[in-house]
């Protein structure tokens, strides 16, 4: 049974200026320098009218993981992820390279009458016996803070452009 990933930011920005940002190439490219990791890259980037598709990889070093996943990835993890777009909705997927590990899950983003809400539903899967569940728990704290600060860098690049 996969462990369940559910994330909720607040943006003092209203949802049609998060949105806004999404469609923006440069935002893309200044939130992957800003908080994907060493060697972190955009893959593919496609803006059509209020569909976007961002392929992404970013990276977590080894020495950031715990022994448990350092076990079985010494070298860190590579996790390339799509995020799709469309209207105030969207999905993420992400896997590990070299492991039997996925992500799936809904996005959306609202307006709440202060800002917006950014909410992020989803799952996390890992298919390694005996260890999965306490492999997923630990991407599920490593996803959660990359959410974070994503969220907290989508505030503030909002507030300066």
């Amino acid at each position: 049974m996969a462990t369940p990933l559910a994330f909720t930011a607040h943006s003092t920005h209203p949802m049609a200026a998060v949105r806004a940002a999404f469609a923006d190439e440069q935002y893309w490219k200044d939130r992957i320098e800003a908080v994907g990791g060493p060697n972190a890259r955009i893959e593919s980037l496609v803006i059509t009218g209020d569909q976007v598709r961002v392929d992404m990889v970013q990276t977590i070093p080894a020495e950031e993981l715990p022994a448990q996943i350092t076990a079985i990835k010494p070298d860190g993890l590579t996790i390339p992820r799509t995020e799709t777009w469309h209207g105030s909705g969207g999905t993420v997927e992400a896997r590990v390279d070299g492991a039997p590990a996925t992500v799936n899950g809904t996005l959306i983003v609202t307006d709440d009458g202060s800002g917006s809400t950014f909410v992020v539903d989803g799952s996390i899967d890992v298919k390694i016996p005996l260890f999965g569940k306490k492999i997923e728990a630990a991407i599920q704290q490593h996803l959660t803070e990359l959410l974070e600060r994503e969220a907290e860098f989508t505030d503030a690049w909002l507030s300066s452009h």
